[in-house]
């Protein structure tokens, strides 16, 4: 731009009456971390707002929109370890969008545009970390995950991206002798004809070529192993590997290209044990296996299809003794698993659309969005806890399949209740696995009398547990009337009385619920000496670091 075109930009930009999502003013210089947090936000923000860019001037008050010009210097600052401002700027906005600087100088004052491009193909990251504005406000785009879901439906589609130099000759025959084969079975009517097609007519019709010509997607799902090199940087592998107990690797393999074959070859390698569960009121044991293989199929396809591969990251899957752990790199897009299966509905996102697409016409995922709930639907029927999805780290989405009953008690009554809904056997999976639950939950389970206890620490009912055979182990796990443990503590003060914490702790800490921990058992002990101090039943004769307990000479000890 001219030096008349800057000066009319500025002016231009500072004559709106506020400033946007998409264009911050400053007075002068900024820290270069807030500085990369901004450019971060005003990329997302541009490309939110159909804009071209986004805009940091510096020589501007923000309340005045006045020029008060800046002494800041852009491409003489420097950064961390003294490197240059703008070559550090760039190295840390991933992917990134271009950085521009101009010195405009202004009749009324000196003043710096900082131009960052739109961002296009996902969100624009600054090391590690996307931001967006609200209003004027910098904010983690991971607090905002409509807007992230937005982000990734703008630019286009890596997986459809067409590889230079790819034949026909760069896929493996045996992956498309069984595409043929998946694409019959999802197309029965056009079963007569697939026979009839030669290589090319196929792979058109199954949608994973683009006018003939090989996509990003052809050479995943069915590109020969050496064929990979062609997707640099981006990796097409899925890493095994095979840990012990302890996290100890004790194996491992790679799985590349055709990955319309994985499935296939990672079930060759986990050991799926079979388990033999003996269901109340039968003699005759029911096995099942430790995993269900759609639902690892299913796990797998998920992951490849949803794979951020600009990250150049795998898919891992890691085998313990009693659970899979599959990792994908890429945020969950459609916000929560419990939203994807309430809505039952097809996903409105993907990340890699033509690649999605191709993978329903061979069969791999769900067209319908059905494939989350079909694996929670499986495991139910099954018996078997549910997979657990965890999007704690940024950037990974880690799905855990159990390979192991967890609480005997309620395999049982999925048995014997088939009638529970969906939404009921998630809430009593998380009670089985001590993850919390809402009280609004809470009160949705203690209606239907399907759990008891005082919320937080809440247990399968009692009645559930009459009906699967397990009442002395709900006890157990239930714990005991509180005024039987102040009874037993009174008992031994009066015989063995002065007695201190060990003697306490030996006589009820085995008598405490199941359920507690060792850690949550002693603060029960502790809170019981309490409240017979307090109510003057018994009293101290030891030291505070070590009180010795005897009754009261005015409670007696009695309750």
């Amino acid at each position: 731009m001219t030096p008349n075109e800057l000066i009319a930009l500025v002016d231009r930009l500072r004559a709106m009456p506020t400033e946007t999502e998409w264009c911050e003013w400053k007075r002068n210089h900024i820290v270069p971390d807030e500085l990369g947090e901004y450019l971060s936000a005003l990329a997302n923000e541009a490309a939110l707002h159909r804009e071209n860019c986004g805009y940091l001037l510096f020589g501007i008050d923000d309340a005045t929109h006045a020029v008060v010009g800046t002494t800041f210097d852009p491409l003489k600052e420097k950064a961390k370890g003294n490197q240059g401002l703008l070559p550090w700027l760039a190295a840390g906005l991933v992917p990134n969008p271009g950085i521009d600087v101009f010195v405009v100088d202004h009749p009324d004052g000196r003043v710096v545009v900082i131009t960052v491009g739109q961002a296009r193909t996902q969100p624009v990251t600054f090391y590690g970390t996307a931001w967006v504005r609200i209003g004027t406000s910098k904010t983690q785009l991971t607090r905002h995950p409509e807007k992230a879901r937005a982000l990734w439906t703008i630019g286009y589609d890596w997986s459809a991206e067409t590889v230079p130099g790819a034949t026909l000759g760069d896929l493996d025959p045996d992956a498309l002798v069984a595409a043929r084969k998946q694409f019959a079975v999802k197309h029965p009517t056009q079963a007569a004809d697939i026979a009839t097609w030669d290589e090319l007519t196929f792979l058109n019709k199954a949608r994973v070529l683009r006018q003939g010509a090989v996509t990003r997607a052809a050479i995943l799902l069915l590109g020969r192993p050496e064929s990979s090199t062609l997707l640099a940087p981006a990796v097409a592998r899925i890493s095994w590997i095979l840990k012990d107990k302890d996290n100890k690797e004790l194996d491992y393999a790679h799985i590349d290209p055709p990955l319309l074959l994985a499935g296939d070859r990672l079930l060759q390698r986990v050991r799926n044990l079979t388990l033999r569960v003996m269901p109340s009121g039968t003699l005759f044991p029911q096995e099942i296996t430790q995993y269900d293989p759609w639902v690892v199929r299913e796990a797998l396809h998920n992951c490849i299809a949803h794979q951020d591969y600009l990250r150049s990251g795998r898919v891992t899957v890691v085998e313990f003794p009693d659970r899979l752990l599959v990792t994908n790199v890429g945020e969950f897009l459609p916000g929560s698993v419990e939203q994807v299966i309430a809505q039952d509905a097809p996903q409105a996102i993907y990340r890699n659309p033509f690649l999605a697409q191709a993978m329903v016409e061979l069969g791999l995922i769900d067209t319908q969005g059905g494939g989350i709930k079909r694996m929670f639907e499986t495991q139910r029927r099954r018996s078997f806890p549910l997979p657990d999805y965890d999007f704690s780290r940024a950037g990974e989405v880690r799905v855990v399949l159990p390979g192991r009953i967890l609480d005997e008690r309620y395999t049982q009554l999925l048995m014997q209740q088939p009638q529970l809904s969906l939404a009921q056997v998630m809430l009593l999976d998380r009670v089985q696995k001590g993850v919390p639950i809402g009280r609004d939950e809470h009160r949705v389970l203690k209606a239907a009398k399907l759990v008891e206890g005082r919320y937080p620490n809440v247990i399968v009912a009692s009645a559930m547990a009459k009906a699967t055979g397990e009442t002395a182990r709900h006890i157990r796990h239930r714990g005991l009337d509180k005024r039987f443990y102040l009874d037993l503590m009174l008992e031994l003060i009066r015989v063995h009385g002065p007695v201190g914490r060990k003697d306490l702790d030996e006589l009820l800490l085995s008598k405490l619920p199941e359920r507690m921990s060792e850690e949550q058992k002693r603060i029960k002990v502790r809170n019981l000496v309490q409240e017979l101090r307090l109510s003057g039943r018994i009293a101290n004769r030891g030291s505070r670091a070590e009180p010795k307990w005897v009754l009261s000479e005015d409670g007696g000890g009695k309750p």
